[in-house]
């Protein structure tokens, strides 16, 4: 299975909002300050799940990780596709920074037969009482 990565998407209030900003170039590219020690695992099949106002919603595939400068200048650059790739909404609470997230643990992504006209906070209710 393959190893994840999961990031708050501050300043999107919804994917719709993430995909219109993912056709970008600056969008393509995610900063962070600590580089991955499993990069290589990232970057074999990996993405960068994203949660939005409390959810994981979608995901980018991840296509590089590479660290920029030396030192306590150093950072790390995150390079995604532009495919925005919606999920099954999946509660998650705030936390600093991103955090791994193993293939098991990931939400499916959505099929167009799953996709519907609901909004997603209503959908990720639905599902949570099991009547979706």
């Amino acid at each position: 299975m393959p190893l994840h990565m999961i990031k708050l998407c501050v300043g999107v209030s919804d994917v719709e909002t993430l995909e219109r900003n993912a056709a970008l170039s600056d969008w393509r590219v995610v900063h962070t300050r600590m580089t991955p020690k499993r990069a290589a695992e990232l970057e074999d099949g990996g993405s960068l799940y994203w949660v939005i106002k409390g959810s994981v919603l979608c995901r980018q595939p991840i296509l590089d990780v590479s660290t920029i400068g030396e030192g306590p200048a150093s950072r790390c650059e995150i390079r995604i596709d532009a495919r925005v790739i919606r999920t099954a909404p999946l509660a998650r609470r705030p936390f600093q920074g991103w955090r791994y997230l193993d293939g098991k643990d990931a939400p499916a992504d959505l099929t167009r037969a799953d996709a519907t006209d609901l909004p997603d906070d209503l959908a990720r209710e639905l599902r949570e009482l099991g009547a979706w």
